[in-house]
């Protein structure tokens, strides 16, 4: 460890689809939209950043961190962390020893960070992921976000249409796996979505509830269901006993 920059030992090349997602960077507006959550947090705030890159993202946060502040990185290439604690986090510790800030060189799913978070902000590129790997990410972080926290990510608008004509049909197949989970977590999770057209290429930043607002929604239906199942119970007693 140096500082507060820990690496666990993951090859550099390890997993190449995870490390970048577009050869241009994020936009400032994009970055904007992907951590405006964090400034409507009263107090101390617990902020977790999966997937920095080279730190569009960190930029902005780190802008909006104050004294007290708990904000953590895990990234798994080892360049991109090194290019981050030299060119951003060693001085920012240095202007503001009240703020805590941590990066860890490893996958998300392996990385020794210690929840819950009020905001995660993610940046990996899931439509290059296996399925598999996505759930396993995105299970690994409701884990670590707070039972009424944030987790923000996005998606370059249209990429799967783009795709899709120029892969085989395993590719395709991966594809549609991957928006129908994406699908599943927004009308689970209270999902919301905002389109960048200030991005290039225009990009879409997806809000998640944690599971208090998801278990608050859940009970609201599961008592409108059981009303209507009630009620259709008692309709079909009714026609029943007409009919005898």
């Amino acid at each position: 460890m140096y500082g507060d920059f820990a690496c666990s030992g993951v090859r550099p090349l390890r997993r190449d689809f995870r490390h970048t997602g577009s050869v241009w960077p994020s936009s400032p507006i994009l970055a904007q939209a992907m951590t405006s959550a964090i400034a409507a947090i009263d107090g101390p705030r617990r902020v977790l950043e999966v997937g920095p890159g080279t730190g569009p993202f960190t930029k902005s946060i780190l802008r909006k961190l104050r004294a007290g502040d708990h904000f953590e990185m895990v990234e798994i290439n080892r360049n991109f962390c090194r290019k981050l604690e030299k060119d951003l986090l060693s001085g920012y510790r240095d202007r503001h020893p009240n703020v805590t800030v941590r990066l860890h060189c490893a996958p998300i799913e392996e990385a020794r960070v210690e929840g819950p978070f009020d905001v995660i902000v993610c940046g990996l590129p899931f439509n290059n992921f296996p399925p598999k790997l996505m759930r396993q990410i995105f299970r690994r972080m409701f884990e670590l976000l707070k039972d009424d926290g944030e987790l923000v990510y996005f998606e370059y608008a249209g990429v799967r249409v783009l795709k899709g004509p120029i892969m085989d049909s395993a590719g395709r197949a991966r594809l549609k796996r991957i928006n129908a989970y994406g699908q599943s977590l927004r009308r689970h999770h209270d999902g919301s979505k905002e389109l960048i057209l200030g991005n290039f290429p225009p990009a879409i930043a997806y809000r998640l509830k944690g599971e208090r607002r998801t278990s608050i929604a859940a009970k609201s239906d599961a008592k409108s269901g059981g009303k209507a199942s009630k009620k259709a119970s008692g309709t079909r007693a009714r026609r029943e006993r007409q009919r005898a």
